[in-house]
């Protein structure tokens, strides 16, 4: 369908579904298009390819709120999903939160042109896509005579939505993205088979981080695990490395969000305008970064995505407030979730903080764990380096952080200059201190 048309038939859902008995309606129309290409060891291994297209509606009727979803667009289809819809709405209890946002918070989306949309991405073609995937290994052959095995991908994936709503927000959005990466798993000492890896992904194919460059990266990666063992128990700092960061942070979503306040789930809970982190701790939600992997106009309510503040400088300035469970906790809603997190950065790259640290651990990659949202603890596993006069001295895994958010944020010593680009949390090198390993 072209776009107009698209747009043509939420119209006409719109004004089916008053006619069926709705009060008022939200609808977004949804097509997309993925294809990616893995190779293991120079030959295909699978290539997948999936178009999807799909309508979603929410319904109001008489204080009463259903929503319902489904990937068959012809109008006669779609006049019997409307009517099961409508007609299932009624038999719902009535929920006096269940409501449109106020049309004054769809005001105010950013004017920049976001760049999220790469028109080259429609006249990539297969044999492109393999030759990408197939090069990323190609770099890796002859590199070490310890390889086991290359895995090498390439993919892309194209989105245009239309969102509606009956009270008067229109929206539409066209995006891209681009990602590719390699994965290298080596012969150590005895049965040991070290794994690494290096992926990137970028709204515009000339963004992309090149092939041969993310190979060695890999390469490197999985070369740093060679020896890995555990050391000694121990409380010293944390150096997490900026292309990891992420995962320390993206648990703290959870807890950010007006329904884990709402549900009592939430360790942040009452602590809004209040120090729950380190004076350096400035985070910001910055939704119109251009061709920015989390960055957006509005979010799925339609509320006008704007730059918010969530830390400053240790203090709690926002929460994530959908519209539902605003108006359960008599809040204004400013987002759904998270765009993209940028830090107030510091003054040192990574490579000069490292260099500065008499003893630390840098973390290079997470081993699984688990962080519960309701209480701050946290447990997780890590690998990296054992750092002692500014210097990496041994290769260490299979080791624990565990504590609580409430001290580690409190306990965060720098920040560097060095973000990470290429993920939505754009998170540089940041140093806690007092942060408790358990190895052997």
């Amino acid at each position: 369908m072209e776009k107009n048309v698209y747009l043509e038939l939420g119209y006409w859902v719109q004004k089916k579904a008053k006619q069926l008995g709705a009060s008022d309606t939200a609808l977004g129309i949804n097509h997309s298009r993925s294809v990616s290409v893995d190779y293991r060891d120079g030959k295909v291994e699978t290539l997948k390819e999936s178009t999807q297209q799909s309508l979603w509606i929410e319904v109001f009727s008489k204080g009463r709120y259903s929503n319902h979803s489904t990937n068959d667009l012809r109008k006669d289809s779609l006049e019997k999903f409307l009517t099961n819809a409508v007609d299932l709405t009624g038999f719902l209890e009535k929920d006096e939160y269940r409501k449109l946002p106020d049309p004054e918070l769809y005001e105010g989306q950013s004017k920049v042109d976001l760049d999220l949309n790469d028109a080259s991405q429609g006249k990539i073609t297969a044999e492109e896509r393999q030759r990408r995937a197939k090069e990323l290994g190609a770099y890796l052959e002859g590199k070490d005579e310890r390889i086991i095995s290359v895995a090498s991908s390439f993919s892309d994936y194209h989105s245009e939505s239309y969102q509606l709503a009956s009270n008067g927000f229109e929206g539409q959005k066209e995006s891209t993205s681009f990602s590719h990466g390699a994965s290298v798993s080596l012969q150590g000492e005895g049965d040991k088979k070290p794994e690494g890896w290096r992926y990137y992904r970028a709204r515009h194919l000339e963004d992309l981080v090149g092939a041969e460059k993310t190979a060695m990266q890999a390469l490197a990666r999985t070369q740093d695990r060679l020896g890995a063992e555990k050391i000694a128990s121990e409380t010293m700092p944390l150096l997490l490395e900026n292309s990891n960061a992420a995962g320390l942070f993206w648990r703290l979503l959870g807890p950010l969000r007006a329904s884990s306040i709402q549900q009592k789930n939430s360790f942040l809970a009452d602590r809004k305008d209040q120090k729950v982190g380190s004076d350096i701790l400035t985070i910001i939600d910055e939704p119109a970064i251009v061709r920015g992997l989390g960055s957006r106009y509005y979010d799925g309510d339609g509320v006008a995505a704007k730059t918010m503040p969530i830390f400053e400088n240790g203090v709690l300035k926002n929460y994530y407030v959908d519209v539902y469970y605003g108006n359960k906790l008599g809040w204004k809603p400013n987002a759904g979730g998270s765009s993209n997190l940028t830090f107030k950065p510091g003054k040192r790259s990574g490579a000069e903080i490292e260099a500065g640290l008499d003893r630390a651990i840098l973390v290079t990659d997470w081993l699984g764990g688990n962080a519960n949202g309701t209480t701050g603890d946290f447990s997780l596993g890590v690998a990296g380096w054992l750092i002692e006069n500014g210097k990496r001295v041994k290769s260490i895994t299979e080791m624990n952080i565990s504590g609580n958010y409430n001290d580690l944020l409190k306990n965060l010593i720098e920040v560097g200059n060095d973000p990470w680009i290429h993920s939505s949390f754009r998170t540089p090198t940041l140093v806690f201190d007092k942060v408790n390993f358990s190895g052997s």
